[in-house]
């Protein structure tokens, strides 16, 4: 007799009783990464912690060639060489035929397990990817398979049982996110073939 583990779950890992789970994860999981690769150091932004741009720090810092990445997803920017070669992959048209290819996805972050729904929906712009992100949470699976427009109106919604679900904001982010690593994929095939 199979066992049922609560660590398979979707519906439970979406759950509130999830919660902790989920946040222990993106702790972990960051924390694994930096002592695979031997960082002892970092420096770390909080989301509300904010510089005005205007500031001698902020100029100081730019001039130095620093510039503010996500530090949990931090393997997604090994590619990028400074924040000019950041602002043009993030400016780039991606290939959107690449989401096809179970190769390329299983690359990508946090799509990477995602493939069936990437395909199914194949998505053709950053708006199109983001919802993808949020279907992918248990809270708006049962969207999968609706038309875009339908998932629109849907999708962003706050779920009235309080299940996990991706906020706009957050969705957009990562599908930027995931268009500088495909792009940086791209740059990477492109020099190899030069």
């Amino acid at each position: 007799m199979e066992k049922n583990r609560f660590y398979n779950d979707e519906k439970f890992l979406g759950s509130m009783s999830g919660r902790p789970l989920r946040i222990l994860s993106e702790y972990l999981g960051p924390l694994s990464k930096l002592q695979k690769n031997n960082i002892q150091d970092t420096i770390v932004f909080f989301g509300s912690a904010r510089i005005n741009s205007k500031s001698d720090y902020y100029k100081k810092a730019e001039d130095l060639g620093y510039f503010k990445i996500d530090l949990l997803n931090v393997n997604i920017y090994e590619y990028v060489k400074n924040e000019a070669h950041l602002n043009t992959l993030l400016k780039r048209d991606p290939d959107w035929h690449l989401l096809l290819h179970k190769e390329i996805v299983q690359q990508l972050f946090h799509i990477h397990d995602h493939y069936d729904i990437v395909v199914q929906m194949q998505p053709r712009s950053i708006d199109q990817l983001a919802m993808v992100l949020a279907i992918i949470r248990p809270a708006k699976r049962s969207l999968l398979g609706e038309s875009w427009q339908s998932i629109q109106k849907q999708v962003w919604l706050k779920p009235k049982d309080n299940s996990y679900y991706f906020k706009k904001s957050h969705a957009v982010s990562y599908a930027y996110a995931i268009i500088v690593q495909l792009n940086s994929l791209c740059e990477l095939a492109e020099s190899a073939d030069a």
